[in-house]
């Protein structure tokens, strides 16, 4: 169990949940389906797989917990009032979905008393699982089962960045964005939510992203926090409702990155 270890009565169900999103969300992967769209204009894709996998946790969840509340990206929000609020993206990565990568993975989060309190990142094709409660995080898939920790990286000049795609930064953002990608020894592309579970594992250092909605990172925030990292939006504040995102592997360069990001954060 990836999170065995954790204090936090919930962490076992977040297995679960996980197992549930997978059974469902598996039989569609590289596999025949239709893709929708969700915009008139642009394009955000949804498939089957991704309402199902929803279907199938919120299900679980109101099973076992129907006092608690959800917050999903497919079939909307229930109680959220509730002190007890589950953050869902069953595939955060639809685009590397429906092209065949498997760089998606569902993302499990739990929002307690509006703080992100345990999150997974799970990846059923590769068979992975980034897991954290805010003070330890935990990776269990083909490498074995062990203990995440976040890498010392105080300078950017040293940094690894990672960001989905510079094309989520509007006019403000992206020239900022692209002077710390110019200064950093490496940047990558293209990695959705593993970019974070890659800094929490010690193999990069920062992730710059903006126009998150809170399913794209509540669930990462307890994984990259236990690991040692910290996340923020760029104004320094909570980043449980999502918006413009930085995460770090140590503090040091995250409070380098703030000074920065601060040109253009709102």
């Amino acid at each position: 169990m990836p999170l065995a270890a954790s204090a936090n009565p919930l962490a076992p169900f977040l297995d679960r949940l996980a197992d549930a999103s997978s059974a469902a969300i598996m039989p569609h992967f590289r596999q025949g389906f239709s893709v929708d769209n969700k915009l008139d204009s642009g394009f955000d894709p949804v498939t089957i797989a991704d309402k199902n996998g929803e279907t199938a946790m919120r299900a679980l969840i109101n099973e076992h917990h129907p006092d608690h509340g959800i917050l999903g990206e497919e079939h909307g929000s229930e109680n959220l009032d509730s002190d007890h609020v589950w953050v869902l993206d069953p595939i955060d990565g639809t685009r590397a979905f429906i092209t065949g990568l498997p760089t998606w993975g569902s993302l499990i989060g739990l929002r307690s008393n509006g703080k992100p309190s345990l999150g997974m990142m799970v990846q059923p094709y590769i068979g992975e699982r980034y897991s954290g409660d805010c003070e330890r995080a935990w990776y269990h898939g083909p490498l074995g089962q062990k203990e995440l920790r976040s890498r010392a990286c105080a300078s950017l000049g040293s940094a690894t960045l990672f960001t989905t795609t510079p094309a989520l930064f509007n006019a403000s953002e992206r020239p900022v964005f692209d002077q710390l990608e110019a200064k950093a020894q490496l940047t990558r592309y293209g990695t959705d939510c593993y970019a974070y579970c890659m800094v929490a594992a010690g193999h990069g250092d920062a992730v710059i992203e903006s126009g998150l909605q809170a399913y794209d990172i509540v669930a990462l925030v307890p994984i990259i926090e236990g690991a040692g990292g910290v996340v923020t939006t760029w104004t320094g504040g909570s980043p449980a409702d999502g918006g413009q995102i930085v995460a770090s592997g140590d503090k040091r360069l995250h409070d380098f990155l703030l000074t920065e990001l601060a040109k253009a954060a709102v």
